[in-house]
């Protein structure tokens, strides 16, 4: 028997995203290295890359690399899939915790000219960009499930839900996607 290589597949795989041409659009995100970081931010910024925010549900990216501020000592951090060892070596040796959460959540970004529209379907907050700007994150709620939102444009969101939620988001992303346009 031929050796093989079981990569995992995405929670998403099997789902259809909601869609609507020119409206609004769900994709999964791209794959990234996720950690909960809790520590003193200036002891991890220099060796992440980007400097942690310190203003209450403000967000910082550069490339790949994001820093979510999620508590007075608690950021989501992201990176490209392939730089989890890069950033766990950025807090070692240093009295702070890192804790990989790459296999508990996925990401998906929803975007067009309607994605306020369709999260606020589930969503309590008002999502208009004057209350919501861009660069703003906070934990929430969709309907019954936690997730973390980012407003990353004008038009355009990143939600990191835990895994075992992926299929009920989608779900009621789809349903919400029939109540926009009335």
């Amino acid at each position: 028997m031929a050796d093989r290589i079981v990569g995992r597949r995405s929670v998403l795989d099997g789902l259809v995203l909601p869609a609507r041409n020119g409206i609004v659009s769900v994709i999964e995100a791209t794959p990234a290295a996720r950690f909960i970081y809790r520590g003193d931010p200036g002891l991890i910024g220099d060796a992440f890359g980007i400097a942690l925010p310190t203003t209450p549900m403000q967000a910082r990216a550069s490339g790949a690399r994001a820093a979510l501020w999620l508590g007075p000592d608690e950021w989501l951090l992201l990176a490209a899939a392939s730089e989890a060892t890069t950033v766990a070596a950025a807090v070692a040796g240093k009295p702070a915790a890192l804790v990989d959460v790459g296999h508990r959540q996925v990401g998906l970004s929803v975007s067009g000219p309607r994605a306020a529209a369709l999260l606020n379907a589930g969503c309590p907050l008002d999502l208009d960009e004057a209350e919501f700007p861009v660069g703003m994150c906070t934990r929430t709620i969709l309907a019954k499930a936690e997730i973390v939102l980012w407003r990353t444009a004008s038009d355009a969101f990143r939600m990191e839900i835990a895994r075992s939620f992926a299929p009920y988001v989608v779900a009621f992303l789809v349903e919400a996607l029939h109540g926009i346009d009335r």
